[in-house]
């Protein structure tokens, strides 16, 4: 499933200095000091789980950008975690790749029996719709790409 996203319109509170300093690290930061306005723009449901939330695979470390919980997404019973991957230039399409690979990795070792698979998105600063469409084309996770 991809999910059909062009634009961000919830990045309005940090975007201006983020695109100036091009730093995902900016971005990030300015989502997390805040993320009240964030959340509320993004819909009902929402939690902030963290930034640089950690997984481990075969003792190897690797940090999610920002995880959000949602209980309330898609129906009332259903409950998703939320993963944000954030870029600082244009998309690629090993984001895509890396982006599913965190979303196997949660969906596999956090998740809870009566959970919905984690949903992902790559915040980058551009994208071409082509690049996008090809580079999620065999990737069954649900995914998408906002610019801010």
């Amino acid at each position: 499933m991809l999910l059909k996203t062009n634009t961000c319109s919830t990045t309005s509170i940090w975007a201006a200095s983020a695109v100036e300093t091009d730093d995902e690290r900016v971005v990030e930061k300015g989502i997390v000091n805040s993320i009240k306005e964030f959340i509320m723009k993004m819909g009902k449901g929402f939690s902030f789980i963290g930034n640089q939330h950690r997984l481990v695979v075969d003792e190897d470390e690797f940090f999610i950008d920002l995880l959000f919980y949602n209980r309330i997404l898609k129906c009332l019973r259903s409950a998703e975690a939320v993963a944000f991957e954030l870029k600082k230039g244009k998309f690629r399409p090993q984001d895509a790749g890396q982006l599913n690979f965190y979303l196997n990795v949660l969906n596999d070792t956090e998740r809870q029996p009566d959970e919905n698979p984690a949903i992902g998105i790559v915040l980058c600063k551009e994208k071409n719709e082509k690049t996008v469409e090809y580079a999620f084309q065999q990737i069954s996770n649900p995914m998408g790409v906002a610019v801010y």
